[in-house]
C-alpha cells in the first residue's frame, strides 16, 4: 500500500456505492483520488461527472473519474458495493451463489492488476461475501474487511442516546454477530460513559428497564426492513458507515469499529467472518477485540457463527 497517496476505487455505482462516494466527497480530506468502476460504464462516467461538478462546493480537492480494473493497481482501498438483487422465488443460497459469481468476475481482475491494498466489502449478505472475497483473493485476513455491524452499532447508539437523553457519542455499545437476523446486543458490555447500563437497569430507583432494551434491540434488528418497506432500499446510512471505515484506514486511526473480520480463535471461532469490535488502522484489521460475554450472550454468538458457517458451506467456490 502506498503512503504518499490516498486512492480509493469503488466497484458498483448503485445507490449504496454512490451514497458512499457522495459522503466521501462532502466530508473532505479523506482521500485524494476516487475511481468509479461499474459494468455499466456509461453510468460510471455520468456519476463521475455529477460528482466533479459539485467539487467547487465541497471541502475536498479530489480527482474523480470512471476507470478500469487496471486502475486498482496502486489503490489503497477497493470498496465493493456491487451485487445482484434477489429474484422472486429465489432462495438465499441461490442469491449467494449468483453474487459469488459476480464477485469472481470482480476480484480476479482486481488482483490481476497488482492491487495490494485493502478490500472493503459492503455487498449483502456482507459477512459471507467478505469471506468469499477472502477465499477468492487469497489476501491476508487483515486486508479483507466487511462493513459488518458498523451501521447496526450506529443505530443502536443513536437509539440508546435518545432513550437515556445522552449524546450517542457517550454511549459505548456494540451490535455483534451476523449482519442480519441473528445479530444481537451484548447488554453486559453496554456503558453510558463509565457506568454499566445493566446496573442502571437493575436499579429500581429510576424508570429504566430491560424490556425497553429488548425493544431497542428489536428496532435495530428490523430497521432495514422498515426502511426498505418505506423507500425500497437503504443506502445513506451504509454509505456513511463505509466512509467512516475508509477514514479509519487511511488515517491510520486504530479506531474500534464493528466490522466483519475473520475469527482466528477469538470467541472460539476459526475461519468465519462476522461482525465484531476490531481495531482498524492503515493495514486493515489490527486486532479483533474479544468481549467478555455472558454464557447467554456467548450462546447467541455461537448461533450466529453457525448461521454464517452453514451458509458459506453451501456455496460452490
Amino acid at each position: 500500500m502506498t503512503t504518499d497517496r490516498r486512492k480509493v476505487v469503488l466497484i458498483g455505482t448503485g445507490m449504496v456505492g454512490m451514497s458512499f462516494a457522495y459522503a466521501l466527497v462532502n466530508q473532505g480530506g479523506i482521500c485524494n483520488e476516487l475511481v468509479l468502476i461499474d459494468i455499466n460504464k456509461v453510468r460510471a462516467n455520468g456519476e463521475a461527472m455529477d460528482l466533479n461538478h459539485g467539487l467547487a462546493f465541497a471541502k475536498s480537492n479530489m480527482k474523480i473519474y470512471a476507470g478500469e480494473y487496471s486502475d486498482c493497481k496502486d489503490a489503497d482501498i477497493v470498496v465493493i458495493a456491487a451485487g445482484v438483487a434477489q429474484k422472486e422465488g429465489e432462495t438465499r443460497l441461490d442469491l449467494l451463489q449468483r453474487n459469488t459469481e459476480v464477485f469472481r468476475s470482480i476480484i480476479t481482475p482486481v488482483v490481476k492488476s497488482g492491487f495490494d491494498g485493502i478490500f472493503l466489502v459492503a455487498t449483502n449478505p456482507v459477512d459471507i461475501m467478505t469471506r468469499v472475497t477472502f477465499e477468492l483473493s487469497r489476501f491476508g485476513a487483515a486486508k479483507v474487511i466487511g462493513t459488518g455491524t458498523s451501521l447496526d452499532t450506529a443505530r443502536l447508539r443513536y437509539l440508546l442516546g435518545d432513550y437515556f437523553s445522552v449524546d450517542p457519542k457517550n454511549i459505548h455499545a456494540y451490535v455483534i454477530g451476523e449482519h442480519g437476523d441473528s445479530e444481537f446486543v451484548p447488554l453486559s458490555q453496554v456503558m453510558l460513559a463509565t457506568k454499566s447500563v445493566a446496573q442502571m437497569l437493575d436499579d429500581k430507583r429510576n424508570g429504566y428497564c430491560r424490556e425497553d432494551m429488548a425493544k431497542i434491540e428489536e428496532q435495530v434488528r428490523t430497521s432495514a426492513y422498515k426502511i426498505i418497506e418505506a423507500k425500497n432500499a437503504t443506502y445513506y446510512g451504509i454509505g456513511m458507515a463505509i466512509t467512516r471505515i475508509v477514514k479509519a484506514i487511511l488515517g491510520d486511526e486504530n479506531s474500534v469499529l464493528t466490522v466483519s473480520a475473520k475469527l482466528s480463535g477469538e470467541y472460539g471461532g476459526n475461519g468465519v467472518f462476522i461482525g465484531v469490535p476490531s481495531i482498524i488502522g492503515r493495514n486493515g484489521v489490527k486486532e479483533v477485540l474479544e468481549l467478555s460475554l455472558t454464557d447467554e450472550e456467548m450462546e447467541k454468538f455461537n448461533k450466529s457463527k453457525t448461521v454464517l458457517a452453514e451458509s458459506f458451506d453451501g456455496l460452490k467456490l
